[in-house]
């Protein structure tokens, strides 16, 4: 038992084999700064990586050496992704692994990168390696994308709603209310409540601020705190609906990176571990960490799945066909695609059900504000013809 430093424990594990010791676990030391090292690296371009690792795949099928590929996919493009590539080229122009020269960069290459060219380069087969990480990224870009697209509109919906309320209650309802009271009419109670709230929100305004402080703390503190993301997450799951879209996004991801790296030939232990390493959320993170800890101690994959409160249970059966078979990395691939067709069908029902709902609460509300001041315009002219 021992203590030494690496990027990522896939890649400790690597180191140590080299050295001709038996791995029995890899984990954190106390008191280290890895207690979020699961949390996804901060990347300048997802794009950017992409089109590299197109470019890399390209040229190292065409026969170009390694060292050449690097300096032609870095000088393709100026950007951050180039800066680091020029450093990983001058590594292993000196001799060093490409997996190692790659972790030595984890802003740039995040641990399922690094996971996958290691298993290339263990297999030998680098190009493939590339063109399978090139379809990877291609599909989280993809799907990613997708997700985006369909939040943009309610969101959109969402803000201009609250503006519009907040215009009718800072800018328009209090110049109606002059008129309204200088002309001495009766006002229906509807009104007197709508210009008394116009008359709270105008002299209480700066407590509308606190909510988004609120948010942009909370964001804050889940970005840069275990607790925080754990909290979230936490809070994510226990949401009815959102909780099994976000399971269903878990075990697709889940499935795909552990998929992607078996087919590159990485050892089961070392696949988990690069994909606890690769997953966002703190509550996957561990769940994956159990699941390699079972298997460790002699479990099956699917065994070890079949006892998760987090992944669905589709995915325990689909693991157990791929163990049985003989065709694991095939089935984890196939739980992969399933599970991002139904990430997908549910992110579209969610969305078509959350665009009327908005347009019908934005309706009411306006529709009752507008109802308001009619109501009470037409008291005033009542009140003139007697």
């Amino acid at each position: 038992m021992g203590q030494a430093d690496a990027a990522a424990p896939g890649l400790l594990t690597q180191l140590l084999e080299s050295r001709g010791l038996v791995v029995i676990e890899v984990a954190a030391a106390n008191g280290s700064q890895d207690a979020g090292a699961h949390r996804p690296p901060t990347r300048s371009s997802g794009r950017a990586l992409l089109d590299a690792t197109r470019a890399i795949a390209g040229l190292l099928g065409a026969g170009l050496p390694l060292a050449r590929a690097l300096m032609a996919a870095a000088s393709a493009n100026e950007n951050s992704v180039s800066d680091r590539l020029r450093l990983v080229r001058d590594r292993v122009s000196r001799g060093e692994r490409l997996a190692t020269a790659l972790a030595a960069h984890p802003e740039v290459f995040p641990p399922l990168y690094v996971g996958v060219v290691r298993a290339g380069e263990r297999g030998g087969d680098l190009p493939g390696t590339f063109t399978r990480l090139a379809a990877q990224l291609e599909r989280e870009d993809e799907l990613r994308s997708k997700l985006l697209s369909a939040a943009i509109y309610p969101m959109l919906l969402a803000v201009v709603g609250v503006a519009a309320v907040f215009l009718l209650l800072l800018f328009v309802l209090p110049r109606f209310a002059g008129i309204l009271q200088g002309a001495g009419a009766h006002l229906p109670n509807s009104t007197r409540l709508l210009l008394s709230a116009s008359q709270t929100a105008r002299h209480y305004w700066p407590t509308f601020l606190i909510p988004p402080a609120a948010a942009v703390v909370g964001a804050f503190w889940v970005k840069t705190s275990e607790q925080g993301a754990h909290a979230w997450a936490s809070v994510l799951m226990a949401i009815p609906g959102i909780g099994t879209l976000r399971r269903d996004i878990l075990a697709a991801r889940f499935a795909r990176m552990a998929s992607v790296l078996l087919g590159g030939g990485a050892p089961v232990l070392s696949a988990l571990d690069d994909t606890a390493a690769s997953l966002w959320d703190s509550l996957a993170h561990a769940e994956v960490s159990r699941v390699r800890a079972r298997i460790r101690e002699g479990a099956t994959m699917h065994r070890a799945l079949e006892d998760s409160e987090l992944f669905p249970p589709l995915l325990a059966q689909l693991v157990a066909l791929g163990e049985e078979t003989g065709r694991l990395e095939e089935f984890l691939r196939k739980a992969a695609e399933l599970f991002e067709q139904r990430t997908e069908r549910a992110t579209s029902r969610l969305v078509a059900l959350a665009e009327p709902v908005m347009i019908i609460v934005l309706g009411v509300v306006v529709g009752s504000v507008a109802l308001s001041i009619l109501q009470a315009i037409y008291g005033v002219n009542a009140e003139s013809f007697r």
